[in-house]
């Protein structure tokens, strides 16, 4: 099975939305009263996943003013 080379413009919006996979899981764990260690893992790794995304001068430039605004809340 050969894989498909993506563009720079879809590998950017890959990555947006990948992103925005983590701040819905964020927003997810963000309702709960009381994390579970695992719980309290995965809301500790994808806001790290988003602070390294916003901080590549690529993927930052790709974001809409109202995303870097979210994300910069996060």
């Amino acid at each position: 099975m050969k894989t498909k080379n993506l563009t720079q413009e879809e590998s950017i919006t890959k990555s947006v939305s990948a992103v925005y996979d983590s701040v819905k899981l964020i927003n997810e764990l963000n309702l709960i009263e009381e994390l579970s260690n695992e719980e309290e893992g995965a809301l500790n790794r994808n806001k790290e996943h988003i602070k390294i995304m916003v901080a590549k001068e690529w993927f930052y430039n790709a974001l809409t003013e109202d995303q870097k605004v979210e994300l910069s809340n996060i």
